[in-house]
């Protein structure tokens, strides 16, 4: 799995999926909104009514799409990379993810809504305030004054949430909440 160290490299990875280039069609596109040329193309050969120039459109057009995806100009991303994308942009904020998500559908598992990991790393600042590493290489820092009953440690269970105006509660071994902010 590719890691990415910084918010920037995250968000640039994302964006260069989202708005890289397709490669020309082998026929006229059925109009199909947000999917790339070459997938419009493959598509629109199902309309040929010739048995043979439709076996001919489809051979030409996943030959394009095998070549659009080989030099990168399409990506081929599955639901379980899809997941593991939003795992790791959770805490970001960003335009928008709406790449990821087709239909706009609100699936039960999809992880837009919180996420449960292990702190690796715990410090406080000079202030008191926590700042908790995840497993998943991902650094939170707390931004309310709030006190935890248990001082966080390596191999603490932390669970984080969105709350309300775009901010993220996090629990620690089942303590309650403190509000935080992603930091990378």
């Amino acid at each position: 799995m590719t890691r990415y160290s910084s918010k920037s490299q995250l968000i640039g990875a994302l964006w260069l999926l989202a708005l890289s280039p397709t490669v020309a069609q082998a026929a006229p596109p059925a109009p199909a909104v947000g999917r790339a040329d070459v997938l419009k193309a493959l598509s629109a050969c199902r309309a040929i009514a010739d048995s043979s120039e439709r076996l001919a459109c489809f051979d030409k057009t996943a030959a394009s799409l095998d070549q659009a995806q080989a030099s990168g100009d399409v990506i081929v991303v599955d639901r379980k990379q899809v997941k593991q994308i939003k795992r790791q942009a959770f805490g970001f904020t960003m335009p928008s993810l709406a790449i990821f998500d087709p239909g706009a559908r609100k699936d039960k598992d999809t992880g837009d809504e919180s996420i449960t990991a292990t702190a690796t790393a715990a410090s406080q600042t000079s202030d008191g305030k926590w700042v908790i590493t995840l497993d998943d290489g991902s650094v939170w820092r707390q931004i309310d004054s709030d006190s935890l009953g248990m001082d966080p440690r390596p191999g603490s269970k932390v669970h984080i949430r969105r709350a309300s105006l775009g901010s993220f509660m996090m629990n620690v071994d089942g303590q309650s909440g403190i509000r935080v902010h992603r930091d990378q």
